[in-house]
């Protein structure tokens, strides 16, 4: 038992300063573009990273911050290889939610961060990547229909804990999916607002586009 909690404090704080590298302040500083928290929205996502008129830094932060959310998962079931499925769907779960966690909180920047969406992507295509798919899936098609992609963000978070009950994932990856919807919608909520008063921008929108 103690070997486990060792291993789960050690991938959820490797997960959790992994999650707190702000790549889109980052790439928005060395690109020359400025503070990214001082453009738009504030939010230091690629979202707000596209308001510098700069698609090469939006890519590169969309990357990095889905790309730290996989990699804290991979590199927790490295660790886990040995393990059981059970422990190591766990050190998968915690790794993944302690990245999330951290790019929502990032210590490095006064624990104000961004909403958590490519990480959320990333940490779930690393840890069972058929409900990854599928939630990319739900947002493709949302975004598409709808050209809203903050409704999309919603969407695919509500449907990715059924996603992964359905497609027979251990327990632990589920309830990954469910906290990290859970907080999604916690940090969606002016755009839920605008939402329900037909008042979310549409993807294109230019200066209007969703935060």
């Amino acid at each position: 038992m103690s070997d486990i909690m060792m291993l789960l404090g050690a991938v959820a704080l490797g997960g959790y300063l992994l999650g707190s590298i702000p790549f889109g302040v980052i790439a928005a500083r060395l690109g020359g573009a400025g503070d990214l928290r001082s453009i738009g929205s504030g939010n230091i996502g690629a979202t707000n990273v596209l308001r510098t008129g700069r698609k090469d830094l939006a890519l590169i932060t969309l990357l990095g911050d889905g790309g730290k959310g996989a990699v804290a998962v991979l590199v927790a079931y490295l660790i886990a290889r040995n393990a059981g499925t059970g422990q190591q769907a766990l050190l998968t779960a915690v790794a993944g939610t302690c990245a999330f966690l951290g790019h929502l909180f990032p210590v490095w920047l006064g624990f104000k961060g961004g909403k958590g969406v490519a990480t959320f992507f990333g940490a779930l295509l690393a840890a069972a990547w058929p409900v990854g798919v599928l939630a990319g899936a739900t947002w493709l098609v949302v975004a598409f229909l709808f050209r809203m992609s903050s409704l999309a963000a919603l969407v695919a978070a509500a449907l990715a804990p059924v996603y992964a009950l359905l497609v027979g994932r251990p327990e632990p990856i589920a309830v990954m999916a469910l906290f990290m919807a859970v907080l999604i919608y916690v940090r969606h909520a002016a755009n839920i607002r605008r939402l329900l008063k037909g008042e979310e921008p549409r993807i294109g929108g230019g200066k209007k586009t969703a935060e």
